[in-house]
């Protein structure tokens, strides 16, 4: 008889944001026709830039043509578009070269994908609050999690543990959903920590692009020694709004070896096998990102995402409750009111200001007491909800 894979009774009953849309839903069935401010899933509120639609089009019209027609493409990405990543990270002081760069169809399939890499045996560290992916991913697969506890007291960015060592170290900067971001001299303990102990620090960098404050660090590539123990998975999603069109990219240099193997070469294995590309009109869109119009384009949208961020966060100075995120984040992390505790603070939200944002519950133990808003929503939206807010707490 078939044996199922018997870790999923491990698993919570139900995904976070299925519960989110479950609560919703039933509101608006007692009150149709409500206009509700979504401040809670990271998804994206504005189109895609104007140079990466033309690039579609043409891509389009390319595949209309025997001469131009692109089929099956190559299972690790189009030489352009790996060729085109590269030259983004080394012109901004970061060398990798084109073959170390691989296109996915998004950073939520690479990272349930990547632990392909590491036997069933090896320890997970995940910093919470943390993604519910990583939790359930690793839960999936049957390997043991190591879960590093985060709070105000550190800003939600923890120091490496003085006795706990773990195969894989999970790192995301900034953070989702506390909106924090490690700077140099702690993301060099991280990376220090992993080569003393043999680990690989599996580095989701999907917000880089919101890192304003020069100091910071968007890849942990510019980080010494960071070659020897790190893969860096990103997103086109929030950088530039393909959350609808799917395109990611993983950075596994070739430096990077564990065991007598290298996994640059393991993920070339794997991906040969397992996949047949992403579509190349996807692509040629992809690379249009990176062009000089692409690049003002997608900082132009950004910018708006940031400013949502600033008024949330003005909405909650004034009050004095005390946050994280907001600046170089899309994500604003507060502490709910006394008296609440995360889910109630959500019900709350909905019933009293039309409200919806993320309970920290669902990042994990430590989001217990926190709320998440994110920066993603519609600009009218976001300034009326951070009316309401201000409303609420001057309560």
């Amino acid at each position: 008889m078939l044996k199922p894979n018997t870790n999923y009774d491990n698993l919570k009953n139900s995904y976070l944001f299925y519960n989110i849309s479950q609560k919703v839903n039933a509101y608006l069935k007692e009150h149709p026709n409500t206009h509700l401010l979504r401040l809670g899933i990271g998804d994206v509120s504005l189109p895609l830039p104007d140079a990466v639609i033309k690039a579609l089009h043409e891509a389009v019209d390319d595949q209309a043509k025997k001469n131009t027609f692109h089929g099956y493409m190559p299972e690790c990405g189009a030489p352009f578009l790996r060729k085109t990543i590269a030259a983004h990270y080394n012109s901004r002081g970061v060398k990798i070269s084109n073959d170390e760069v691989f296109v996915s169809s998004g950073a939520s399939d690479e990272l349930g994908d990547i632990l392909d890499l590491f036997d069933k045996s090896s320890t997970a560290l995940i910093m919470e609050p943390a993604y519910p992916a990583y939790v359930d991913a690793n839960i999936m697969a049957g390997r043991k999690i190591i879960h590093l506890p985060a709070g105000k007291e550190d800003g939600f960015l923890p120091s490496p543990p003085k006795t706990a060592k773990a195969d894989i170290i999970y790192i995301c900067s900034p953070n989702n959903p506390t909106g924090a971001v490690f700077n140099r001299e702690q993301l060099k303990s991280w990376v220090d920590f992993a080569n003393r102990h043999g680990s690989v620090i599996i580095f989701d960098a999907a917000y880089e692009a919101f890192i304003e404050d020069i100091l910071l660090p968007h890849s942990i590539f510019e980080i010494e020694g960071a070659k020897e123990c790190a893969i860096e998975i990103c997103s086109l999603s929030k950088t530039a709004g393909f959350t609808g069109t799917r395109l990611g990219y993983t950075i596994i240099p070739k430096e990077l070896s564990r065991g007598g193997m290298n996994l640059n070469s393991m993920w070339v294995r794997n991906r040969t096998t397992k996949t047949n590309g992403v579509s190349y009109i996807i692509q040629k869109g992809a690379a249009a990102v990176f062009t000089d119009a692409g690049q003002a384009q997608i900082k132009k949208n950004i910018n708006v995402y940031k400013k949502n961020a600033k008024i949330l966060t003005n909405a909650l100075d004034k009050p004095e409750i005390w946050y994280c995120g907001g600046k170089n984040a899309p994500y604003v992390w507060m502490k709910v009111p006394d008296g609440f505790d995360s889910w109630s603070f959500f019900d709350y939200l909905l019933s009293e200001a039309g409200i919806i944002g993320t309970p920290g519950a669902g990042f994990g133990k430590c989001g217990e007491g926190y709320f998440r808003f994110s920066s993603f929503g519609n600009p009218e939206d976001t300034a009326l909800a951070a009316e309401r807010l201000k409303k609420l707490f001057s309560r």
